[in-house]
């Protein structure tokens, strides 16, 4: 006969609730800073929204190096890191670019289709999705084809959309590097894949012979952005580790529904009846993804 100690059960139950409620301080994080994002892109070039606002997340990480004392020597993360670095560089100039030009309330739930590329992926290297994740899969898709099709039919550009699903794939790859180079150490791979980026978004700006023309009035939004980008990574992080990472990704998933409400209260966004349905397919599938 098993003994249980007094208070497991609470202890158990408290633990998870914080890991919730972390995994809904990493999609407020999310979502806000991608709706601030948006906005800032649409008075700034997009290059220069996520260049400075990822040196911003940089600096801080070198500081988390600094307090941790890792000297960044493991092996095996450095791959992994380049790669989600040029990912997600992509991406973020995609999903801003999107934020900027279309619909955010249609924009964000497309590109948070990205849910699936690490399960695709991992088909490929030998992972065997259950049949919930596959039905996500489904679902998230023609849930995007009711929310951005009624649009494109009615003569809106489709770069906006075709933008957004550059993102998916791009924060995808993010995703599947980022659990890959994680195994050997998360911080380093995260410092990695900013210092990445920014290579290459210093590249663009020498090309381009720009920085973007960045004023002392951009700095306080370029910062909460790239801040809030890291402080929503590491929220994140610490609920998949304090409580159950499938609870984690599903409550995570759940940002682009606070960059729609954000839509439509400040820039008074409104959809067709099927859009919303749209919508509300996309972000049920994305939720499927992340418990399967």
């Amino acid at each position: 006969m098993s003994v249980r100690r007094p208070g497991t059960g609470r202890h158990a139950v408290t633990v998870a609730a914080v890991s919730a409620l972390l995994a809904i301080c990493s999609s407020l994080l999310w979502g806000t800073s991608d709706f601030v994002a948006g906005l800032k892109a649409k008075t700034m070039p997009t290059a220069a929204v996520v260049g400075w606002s990822q040196l911003v997340g940089f600096v801080a990480l070198c500081g988390v190096l600094v307090v941790m004392g890792d000297p960044l020597t493991a092996s095996g993360w450095q791959g992994w890191a380049i790669a989600a670095g040029v990912a997600g560089a992509v991406a973020l100039w995609a999903f801003y670019g999107a934020l900027s030009s279309g619909t955010m309330s249609v924009v964000a739930p497309v590109a948070s289709l990205g849910a699936a590329v690490p399960v695709l992926l991992g088909v490929a290297t030998g992972d065997t999705p259950s049949v919930i994740a596959w039905v996500g899969m489904g679902v998230a898709v023609l849930g995007t084809v009711l929310a951005s099709g009624p649009e494109i039919r009615a003569g809106l550009h489709v770069r906006p959309v075709l933008l957004a699903c550059v993102a998916a794939v791009g924060f995808g790859t993010v995703l599947f590097c980022m659990d890959r180079g994680a195994r050997v150490s998360l911080v380093s791979t995260l410092w990695g894949m900013r210092l990445t980026s920014l290579v290459l978004y210093a590249v663009v700006a020498a090309v381009r012979r720009s920085t973007g023309g960045v004023g002392r009035r951009d700095w306080p939004t370029l910062v909460f952005v790239g801040l809030a980008d890291l402080g929503a990574n590491a929220f994140f992080v610490a609920a998949s580790t304090q409580g159950l990472v499938s609870v984690a990704a599903v409550l995570g998933s759940l940002y682009p529904v606070v960059t729609i409400l954000l839509a439509r209260a400040f820039l008074a966004e409104r959809l067709k009846p099927i859009q919303n349905v749209g919508i509300v397919l996309a972000l049920a599938g994305v939720v499927a993804i992340a418990t399967g």
